[in-house]
């Protein structure tokens, strides 16, 4: 019974990443690394390699035919950063194997937390580069004060 029930908790964390995956793009490092180290107490080493073992498979591959279907998708900067992304997690992963635990944990910390400050101060950027914010541009007619404005003060 209980190797359902883990089974099952396991399967929760991969569908929460893979909503997440869908919505921001993320998986692996932001969810599955810390579910897999607090709700299994897997080692660090261990949740990060079992975590670049769960992306070995198709996992975004749903998801890229949605964005893709939308056309929210750039290719050959998709290749590239793949290529990137093969080289870099066999530095990486090289790399964290000489690291103590304790270490890593402090360097994936500090790393969330800049991730974090970046979305928390900086605002978004449009497709020109321009950065974008949440307020509407008023009407000609509202700014000209014309009855029958929908400007919202």
């Amino acid at each position: 019974m209980t190797d359902y029930l883990e089974a099952a908790r396991m399967l929760a964390v991969g569908l929460a990443a893979g909503v997440l995956s869908g919505l921001f793009g993320v998986g692996g490092g932001l969810v599955i690394v810390p579910a897999l180290i607090v709700l299994f107490g897997f080692p660090l080493h261990t949740a990060t390699g079992t975590s670049l073992f769960v992306i070995l498979f198709p996992t975004g591959l749903l998801g890229v035919l949605e964005y893709w279907n939308k056309g929210n998708i750039r290719p050959i900067a998709g290749l590239w950063i793949a290529l990137g992304l093969f080289l870099g997690a066999f530095v990486g992963a090289r790399f964290a194997q000489r690291l103590p635990a304790v270490t890593m944990q402090r360097l994936y910390a500090v790393f969330m937390l800049g991730v974090a400050a970046y979305f928390l101060l900086v605002p978004p950027r449009s497709p020109t580069g321009r950065a974008q914010t949440d307020a509407r541009p008023v009407p000609p007619d509202a700014a000209a004060g014309q009855p029958g404005s929908h400007a919202v003060h």
